[in-house]
């Protein structure tokens, strides 16, 4: 296509948000006295199928035993998009969510309402661009006409548009798709597209009958990190930051357990994601996962007062973008600056 399609009005996105997470939300969190209290022992927390710490603290209940009088909700998702969806219909209070698509979401004269208040991963071989063997193509110039898939307004994407400006391509040299992983794949299979960038699980289902022509790992390592976020609503920040200090612990907790108890947490990824130990264990081997005193450093996210390299990494993408006209303009970096919740760091995770 000869440009990418401009992001949705906040209007769409409100209706988008409502039909996309109403069904996961309605029955599982109907507590009408959370609700009426203003939520304030409700915490609605969005996570993606995908290895990182955020698995560790659902599966061992780590949140529900710090925080037992509370009513926690765990509801997946498929992308970064519709995270930010759900948090412009108040349907959020904590959620995973990509470095791109947070860039995205605190650009324009709207910003949604939240703030980034941890590190769950940094993006390694986890996310990738594979063509597929048939297609024969062995490099990310070999792509030029072609089809390629990717869920828009993901770190994927992001990563995607980065891979190719580096090849001295640009988007309208392609014919960009916008799938999510899973129609990724069936439309992988079917021999409707000649190439995807996405993650795991699926990467590893494509790269079975495809060729890597390169991944995160090496984009981040020539200047464009990605980066699984996690951000907080302002209204949970205002009403409840003593559940945040406890939600920070417990992520901690987990980045410690991927570290200090690697069977333990292939057998947690395993059992969340429905796949072997072996898978669970390979797919664990290609992510990055800082420990706590690595997320609160000057390199990473920082502390109370003194943001970390973060800062530039989320300005200079929002930046990206607005260069490849993915959004109208770059938010400025005073703007990333206000988007920061590091209140109590690193003291909270003592």
């Amino acid at each position: 296509m000869s440009r990418l399609p401009q992001g949705p009005t906040r209007r769409l996105l409100l209706a988008g948000a409502l039909a996309a997470v109403s069904a996961a939300v309605t029955g599982c969190s109907s507590d009408s006295e959370a609700s009426a209290s203003g939520g304030s022992k409700r915490l609605r927390i969005g996570y993606f199928a995908f290895p990182s710490g955020d698995l560790i603290v659902k599966k061992r209940r780590l949140l529900e035993k710090a925080l037992p009088d509370y009513k926690i909700t765990w509801i997946k998702f498929d992308s970064g998009a519709s995270v930010n969806q759900a948090f412009i219909g108040k349907s959020l209070d904590i959620a995973a969510l990509g470095s791109s698509p947070f860039a995205r979401g605190v650009s324009g004269s709207s910003p949604i309402p939240y703030k980034v208040a941890w590190i769950l991963d940094v993006a390694g071989e986890n996310e990738a661009l594979v063509a597929r063997k048939a297609s024969g193509i062995t490099d990310v110039a070999g792509l030029k006409g072609k089809k390629i898939a990717t869920p828009f307004a993901s770190t994927s994407h992001y990563s995607l548009l980065a891979a190719l400006a580096a090849a001295g391509l640009k988007p309208s040299d392609v014919h960009l798709i916008d799938l999510q992983p899973q129609p990724i794949l069936a439309a992988w299979q079917r021999g409707d597209i000649d190439a995807a960038y996405v993650w795991l699980p699926t990467l590893d289902e494509l790269r079975k009958t495809g060729t890597q022509l390169t991944s995160s790992k090496k984009i981040g390592a020539a200047g464009k990190p990605t980066l699984d976020l996690a951000v907080v609503s302002d209204d949970l920040i205002a009403r409840d930051p003593q559940a945040i200090d406890a939600w920070r612990k417990a992520e901690a907790e987990a980045l410690r357990l991927l570290k200090s108890d690697p069977d333990g947490s292939v057998e947690v990824v395993a059992a969340e994601l429905g796949i072997s130990a072996a898978d669970a264990r390979a797919q664990l081997a290609q992510g990055v996962f800082l420990t706590p005193e690595q997320v609160v450093s000057a390199d990473w996210l920082g502390t109370e007062g003194k943001p970390g390299k973060l800062l530039t990494y989320v300005t200079d993408t929002g930046r990206f973008l607005a260069d490849q006209k993915q959004i109208d303009a770059a938010p400025t970096e005073d703007v990333v600056r206000k988007a920061f919740y590091l209140k109590g760091l690193p003291d909270v995770l003592k």
